[in-house]
């Protein structure tokens, strides 16, 4: 039998590096990795991890794809915030501690990792709801994001809400649904924040059954018609764990979208399936 795509969220990574704290709440930390080798200091890149915004998911399940990134000479962070089912956490807390959280992580990452981490904001890499967290951030403090990369990210929240996606999350997010709490939509949703500015590469799965790919697909559609430079891949038999998954077939294609960010973003078009 094929192995379960969910296994990768409880996979044993190394410990991280360090551990550093960007605001007094327990959860306002990130781990910290630092790069292998001796190449010149690269950006940081920051993972969010998903979870449908919900407390019982932390940013551990993030540990391998994290490990992987910093064998690749990658400084790297993966950023822990409030979530729903906390007694502070979903709205807004979660989204401001993403905010505050990409703010502050490069000065406190270069500190601790002296000389392995470039100067300039980091990439963001969101998954799922982390997707949507990254997203969100580069469209409300653009000049703190270098690149999002999003892989199979919850795009729009108001459909999401009416797919109703983990039964209910979007609402326990926002505090309820779109027409009890239209201006937190217009605030939090990035399909409603387009043009969002930073290059944004989405990544999807073609068989995702969490996040369906319409959404992606739609965002970006929409995101391009005003002049945001985002980029669809679509793989097209992945489902939505591979992409966070060093052993999956589809991460190589997740390691080539991140370079592009660094690189040359339109060469994706070129070289990917891409809508």
């Amino acid at each position: 039998m094929p192995a379960d795509p969910r296994a990768v969220l409880t996979q044993p990574s190394p410990p991280p590096d360090a551990t550093v704290a960007y605001g007094d709440h327990p959860d306002q930390l990130a781990d910290l990795r630092r790069p292998a080798g001796d190449d010149p200091a690269r950006p940081l890149v920051v993972v969010v991890h998903g979870g449908f915004w919900r407390a019982e998911y932390d940013r551990g399940h993030t540990g391998p794809m994290a490990a992987a990134l910093a064998e690749l000479g990658h400084p790297v962070a993966q950023l822990e915030y409030r979530r729903t089912g906390q007694a502070d956490g979903g709205w807004p807390n979660t989204l401001t501690d993403v905010l505050a959280g990409v703010a502050a992580l490069p000065a406190l990452a270069a500190a601790a990792l002296p000389g392995r981490v470039a100067p300039g904001p980091p990439i963001l890499v969101g998954h799922s709801a982390g997707g949507h967290l990254a997203l969100y951030t580069a469209a409300h403090a653009p000049a703190t994001v270098g690149g999002v990369l999003a892989l199979a990210p919850v795009a729009d929240l108001v459909e999401a809400y009416r797919l109703d996606l983990d039964g209910g999350a979007v609402a326990a997010l926002i505090g309820g649904g779109p027409a009890e709490f239209p201006d937190r939509y217009a605030a939090a949703d990035p399909s409603a924040l387009v043009p969002i500015r930073t290059r944004s590469v989405v990544v999807h799965g073609a068989q995702d059954q969490q996040v369906p790919i319409g959404i992606s697909r739609s965002w970006v559609a929409a995101a391009r018609a005003v002049g945001s430079p985002a980029t669809l891949i679509e793989l097209p038999e992945c489902e939505h764990f591979g992409l966070i998954s060093p052993a999956s077939a589809a991460w190589p294609r997740v390691v080539a979208a991140l370079r592009s960010l660094h690189d040359d973003l339109p060469a994706i078009d070129a070289a990917s399936p891409s809508r």
